[in-house]
């Protein structure tokens, strides 16, 4: 009963759908699936990322009941994607792809195990699926670890220290058992340091965290994996990025697990859809893989920051309450829902004679799951890495049942189909179970589509009623930042490209300003990608032109600390060095200036405004058409300057560099 008004409460059903009908077969060809010979690897699980970086951003500020529906559809057992890992983002104050995600130590004497939302995401999937396996991974680190220096390997005990305080206050904070830790993304692996990581986490009792390494390619971990005994004795997985479905030698002959540990990154249409189907599979079948974990889990960012709608589902409107469960949530399906960690595969060869892939595993309690995809080259290629040709086409599958699976007597059937020519898709339909003869059954395949054939009845296709429609983002918005005690840290819609902008309380001010917004990161980080020399946080709709943007702001640098508020702005994410707009400073010395871009360099105007530091003033800019003028303590203080391009973009507000500094009353016209 508490279940079914749970899901009356959230307007959401399960349920088979309607059946499908094959197609008439040209190749013929049998296959065998026996386990009296032992099996294959075992299976680690499908996961995706939340970060690397700000891909969640905007999920935390929808409203009920939509945000717990687009969390159902992700990580709910027999719902959606049923996913059986999440990885995230140990935030490092740094831009990491869509932004910056705050660290849990700002400051060498600083520990707060609640900014961000990664927290929350985690306690979210862990109370739907008490068993989601949760790997952490560092894309950036705050610049004190490397003591000026942008490499986190000279104090690798501090670096160390840092990680292990992340894990500890998971655990402390949130009772999160974290998984598997990472070394440093995409970058340089240090094996002094994962040696020091290693008796860190047992030292501090967290032996059963395990360490991936290098979240890059196969090599050169594999080979100092072979070379270096002591290494190897620590690293317990070898996770590779855009493997193309391929492995090297030396990894496999290290013993280690491997597994694509990020993989997919592809706009979520059809080919997205039909990407994801090819590699689940043929990450195992060509490259012994035992893990594909997506980035990114959901894309709740702004569109036009790069990679838009590179997620599993698209969440990027919480103004709205509009989401989209794209195609990808009903492909992970397929394998999710049907499986576990800790299944072994089958020892198959996996490529079927006409094209296409098949894997199968077992609980090694009697239960098969097999999946079949036939993607075809064109509708299933990944944004990296290039796809060679290769074809396929209509075909029947015989399937031969010995062993332990020879008494199998049904399997049940889902079905999917990616519709590129009609432009309509069939997606996990639950179609008649099959019958199983002698431990023989054929099936007829067409191109691009996906069967899970299983003896497990617990499949379902849940459906929430219709989001709300989409909106664009309101053309009238204002916050004032005062909320007393946030559910997150960050204000909600701003996006931070490079610092950290966090709800403050401003206990000495007496007046209007107690709740402010302020920008936190005072020292370059350890960047993973070239952060601006300024911090910048974007709001709104890409799509605005003219624009009046309004706020209050303090500068707490002496001397040579400085402030902006902008709009068009046109560029964030790892190009938020090129970001050009409309930008108007104030600094502490009492001048303004109107710039073309974000590195100030493009100066439209400038003049004295007697702005002073430890003060609040407020800044106006208006934009319409090809001429912006700008108000400071709501008077002119400089007019008509002829702004041409961008045409569009953002509004924002920022520092001149790495200090600290506060903004209020926010509002935008």
């Amino acid at each position: 009963a508490a279940l079914l008004w749970g899901a009356i409460l959230l307007g959401c059903s399960c349920g088979p759908g309607p059946p499908s009908a094959g197609a008439a077969p040209l190749l013929t060809a049998t296959y065998v699936l026996d386990d009296a010979d032992g099996l294959g690897r075992q299976f680690d699980g499908i996961g995706a990322v939340s970060g690397g970086g700000a891909t969640s951003r905007l999920l935390v500020n929808y409203q009920e009941p939509y945000r717990s529906q687009i969390l159902d559809y992700l990580f709910k057992p027999n719902f959606g994607a049923s996913l059986h890992m999440l990885k995230v983002e140990i935030g490092g104050d740094a831009q990491s792809t869509d932004g910056t995600e705050p660290s849990h130590m700002h400051y060498e004497n600083d520990e707060n195990y609640f900014r961000g939302y990664e927290w929350w995401l985690m306690k979210e999937a862990k109370k739907r699926n008490p068993k989601i396996k949760l790997i952490g991974l560092p894309w950036a680190f705050p610049g004190w670890i490397g003591k000026g220096e942008n490499w986190p390997y000279d104090y690798p005990d501090v670096t160390a220290y840092y990680i292990v305080s992340w894990i500890l206050g998971a655990k402390q904070y949130h009772d999160l058992d974290i998984d598997y830790i990472g070394i440093w993304n995409e970058r340089a692996f240090s094996s002094k340091y994962i040696k020091l990581l290693r008796y860190t986490l047992d030292k501090r009792g967290l032996e059963q965290v395990r360490i991936i390494a290098s979240d890059r390619l196969w090599e050169p971990i594999s080979f100092v994996l072979l070379i270096d005994s002591e290494l190897h004795g620590v690293v317990d997985v070898i996770g590779a990025h855009y493997p193309g479905t391929k492995t090297v030698q030396n990894a496999l002959l290290t013993g280690k697990k491997l597994w694509s540990s990020e993989d997919y990154s592809t706009f979520n249409d059809e080919v997205g859809a039909g990407c994801w189907a090819r590699i689940l599979n043929q990450n195992y079948v060509n490259g012994n893989m035992t893990s594909t974990i997506a980035w990114n889990l959901v894309a709740s960012y702004y569109e036009e920051l790069p990679f838009g709608r590179c997620g599993l589902m698209t969440a990027q409107e919480p103004w709205s309450g509009h989401y989209k469960v794209e195609a990808p949530i009903w492909i992970t399906a397929h394998t999710t829902q049907f499986t576990q960690p800790g299944w072994s595969y089958l020892q198959v060869d996996g490529h079927l004679e006409g094209g296409g892939s098949f894997v199968a595993l077992t609980d090694g309690l009697g239960n098969l799951t097999i999946i079949i995809e036939t993607m075809t080259h064109n509708h299933s290629q990944c944004i990296r890495p290039p796809l060679p040709n290769f074809s396929v086409t209509p075909q029947r599958a015989t399937f031969y049942l010995k062993g332990s699976f020879y008494m199998v007597e049904t399997l049940q059937v889902w079905h999917s189909r990616l519709g590129f020519e009609s432009g309509n898709s069939s997606l996990f339909q639950r179609l008649h179970p099959l019958k199983v003869w002698r431990g023989r059954f054929s099936l007829d395949l067409d191109v691009d589509e996906v069967y899970t054939l299983t003896t497990l009845k617990t499949g379902q296709k849940c459906v929430c009623q219709e989001p709300p429609p989409p909106q664009p983002f309101p053309s009238n918005y204002k916050d004032d930042f005062n909320i007393r005690n946030p559910p997150f840290s960050e204000a909600p819609n701003f996006a931070d490209q490079t610092g950290v902008f966090e709800y403050f309380v401003n206990a000495s001010d007496p007046g209007d300003h107690v709740f402010t917004l302020r920008q936190v990161v005072v020292q370059r980080p350890i960047t993973w990608v070239s952060d601006a020399d300024q911090t910048i946080s974007i709001i709104g709709n890409f799509q605005w032109v003219n624009m009046t943007v309004t706020c209050d702001i303090y500068i707490e640098k002496q001397r040579d600390g400085g402030v902006f508020i902008a709009g068009r702005v046109d560029n964030g994410g790892i190009y938020v060095r090129r970001t050009k707009g409309v930008f108007f400073w104030v600094f502490a010395d009492g001048t303004y200036r109107v710039t073309h871009d974000l590195a100030g360099k493009e100066i439209l105007m400038k003049g004295l405004s007697g702005v002073r530091d430890n003060a609040w003033h407020t800044l106006t800019l208006n934009i319409q058409g090809n001429s912006a003028s700008g108000l400071l303590n709501g008077y002119p203080l400089w007019e008509n300057v002829t702004v041409s391009k961008p045409s569009n973009g953002w509004a924002a507000l920022g520092t001149r560099s790495f200090e600290f500094a506060q903004f209020d009353n926010f509002h935008v016209e």
